[in-house]
């Protein structure tokens, strides 16, 4: 029986926040470890796109989202100095050739939703991991505050820099991409009167802004940028920026671009890193997911998705394939998820994606649920 299976997600992030959900409503007992000492508003945009909302369906939070969130219709690609218009992607204009909403939102506002579809009683905050070991019993997790926990699974939602990959594979440094990000949100009371567009991607060879509404009212507009960097200093998570710094980067972009700069007040700028791909995603009774095996640029908005992807893929293989041979059944996983995942990062990496006119149903038009497992 599933409630008899006892496992533990390691973060709480999108993904993880997916998993407990997901794997909770499969009838596991499932507890959520989180480092954080409570939920906050994290994060700044993220886009949700119709292979994502039909796993959202699945939780019960779709109308929820939707809610809450501002539904483009269009994808925008535009030249970074005349603005002339480099593709026109349908999104929500295609609303049922792909059977649910493509969404832009706050990546807090979307999670909390997401929180509230676990158990609060399963969700333990302020539990850093620091080891596991796997025994007899099970396997036993230690957390930085001294205590411990024993479950039957781990799934290691910890992120690009993984305790739970470390685990598995030894400690190595996360590699520098050679880019950096700037991001900001502003009130979008603060560009009135300029024809803003609700999710639009401005290109020049060598570097983009990607720009859209947070929220249904549009209340809130947020860019996110990539840029060249030559290097980052090691252990800095992000450093405060400036709109001087920006107008200097982003020098001759069409004036779109600039009142978008003029207009922040409060501007960060992050690294972007990857690993090189994983020679494993599971060993024993420990699977990985999301950006713990499988880091990539954010140049699609798909990281986040695939990490939901992984959750609802690793919940139908512990439903429908069982715990009895837990090593076949995290290989049936990573089967289906591994060409998926390896293809949408390497698209993110090369940094194309939607900038001319192509078709991204392969991506959108997805449904998890209607892959066949034992194909």
């Amino acid at each position: 029986m599933a409630e008899a299976v006892r496992i533990g997600v390691v973060g709480a992030g999108l993904g993880g926040t997916a998993a407990a959900g997901l794997l909770q409503r499969a009838g596991f007992d499932v507890t959520l470890y989180e480092q954080a000492p409570s939920f906050s508003r994290l994060g700044a945009g993220i886009q949700f796109g119709p292979n994502v909302m039909k796993i959202m369906r699945r939780l019960g939070l779709e109308q929820k989202i939707e809610e809450a969130s501002c539904h483009p219709d269009y994808w925008f690609s535009r030249n970074w100095d005349d603005g002339a218009y480099l593709s026109r992607i349908p999104l929500n204009a295609q609303h049922d050739r792909y059977a649910a909403t493509y969404i832009t939102i706050h990546r807090g506002d979307v999670h909390e939703i997401m929180i509230g579809a676990v158990d609060p009683a399963r969700i333990r905050f302020g539990k850093k991991l620091v080891d596991l070991e796997e025994t007899a019993a099970g396997v036993v997790l230690s957390f930085e505050d001294g205590s411990t926990d024993t479950v039957d699974i781990v799934v290691g939602a910890d992120g690009l820099n993984s305790r739970v990959r470390e685990k598995l594979l030894g400690v190595e440094d996360p590699l520098f991409t050679g880019w950096v990000g700037h991001r900001a949100i502003i009130p979008a009371s603060k560009l009135s009167g300029l024809d803003v567009e609700p999710c639009v991607k401005w290109w020049s060879e060598d570097r983009h802004m990607m720009a859209y509404f947070l929220d249904k009212d549009r209340s809130e507009f947020y860019f996110v940028t990539g840029e060249p960097a030559e290097s980052w200093p090691r252990g800095v998570a992000w450093v405060p920026s400036t709109r001087d710094e920006m107008q200097a980067s982003f020098k001759g972009y069409h004036p779109l671009v600039q009142a978008y700069i003029e207009a922040a007040d409060t501007i960060t700028k992050w690294p972007l890193f990857t690993r090189h791909p994983l020679p494993l995603w599971h060993r024993g009774r420990v699977v990985l997911l999301g950006d713990a095996c499988h880091p990539m640029k954010p140049h699609m908005a798909q990281g986040a998705a695939m990490a939901i992807e992984d959750a609802a893929m690793l919940t139908r293989c512990l439903s429908e394939l069982g715990t009895a041979d837990l090593g076949g059944t995290f290989e049936a996983y990573r089967t289906h998820r591994i060409e998926r995942a390896s293809r949408v990062q390497q698209v993110s990496n090369a940094n194309t994606w939607l900038r001319a006119d192509e078709d991204p149903f392969w991506v959108y038009g997805y449904d998890i649920y209607g892959v066949d497992l034992r194909g």
